[in-house]
């Protein structure tokens, strides 16, 4: 609303801003794939890291191990998830890491493995009415489906980790929703970049958005700027 490995050159962990009632929650977005470069609807297909994603991921890995040391790492399954939160792991020696379904991409039903454009074509009420209500065609998830997951899940993190700092790595539209949960107002659509950084304090069902699509780990050019940044269609 741990278990934890030290490393010689990890900062010591420090209670997150607020006090011992609150878990800080640090949700970073997977690297890039192939299929973020070629605009294709990922949802829950399970393509791999391409060079630049793996690239972005020992960057924002490093920045991480640098901050104060995490109590524990938590990963969507999924390869482009589970291979940016073992990165960020190893930096930051943690031994805990945990892959959970509960943290994958929304279920993009019978728009899986299309091209955006021809998603967009073929069901164009899924990107032009924005219904949080609207499930997809083929077993796909609602917007409102696809929050409660994520939410529920992170309120069970933060109450595990009270006191503590925690990495949560998932998906685009996946941290778009929480980062709606903790302020409606944030204007996070578009701006959730691979390897962006949002920093949440969650505690006792408040939820504080602190930080938004942070990137200052990447140089200006090596993220894509069109590559379903958070928009809700993939990532």
């Amino acid at each position: 609303m741990a278990g934890r490995a030290a490393t010689a050159t990890s900062p010591p962990a420090l209670p997150p801003p607020g006090g011992e009632q609150f878990a800080e929650v640090v949700v970073v977005r997977h690297g890039e794939t192939s299929w973020n470069a070629s605009r294709t609807i990922q949802g829950q297909m399970d393509p791999e890291l391409n060079e630049t994603g793996r690239r972005e991921a020992l960057v924002v890995a490093r920045r991480l191990s640098r901050e104060a040391r995490p109590a524990a790492v938590y990963s969507s399954d999924l390869k482009r998830a589970a291979e940016t939160a073992q990165t960020i792991a190893t930096a930051c020696g943690v031994s805990s890491l945990v892959l959970d379904p509960a943290l994958r991409e929304r279920h993009m039903g019978d728009l899986h493995g299309l091209v955006f454009d021809d998603a967009v074509r073929r069901s164009p009420e899924i990107f032009s009415s924005y219904s949080r209500t609207q499930e997809i065609p083929g077993g796909g998830e609602s917007l409102d489906q696809l929050s409660e997951r994520c939410v529920s899940y992170l309120n069970t993190v933060a109450e595990k980790h009270k006191g503590d700092r925690v990495i949560v790595v998932t998906h685009g539209a996946s941290t778009e929703e929480l980062c709606i949960h903790a302020d409606p107002t944030s204007p996070v659509r578009g701006k959730l970049y691979n390897t962006s950084i949002c920093v949440f304090r969650i505690g006792g069902g408040e939820w504080i958005l602190d930080k938004a699509g942070d990137v200052g780990h990447l140089d200006q050019g090596e993220f894509l700027e069109d590559a379903f940044g958070g928009d809700g269609a993939s990532a």
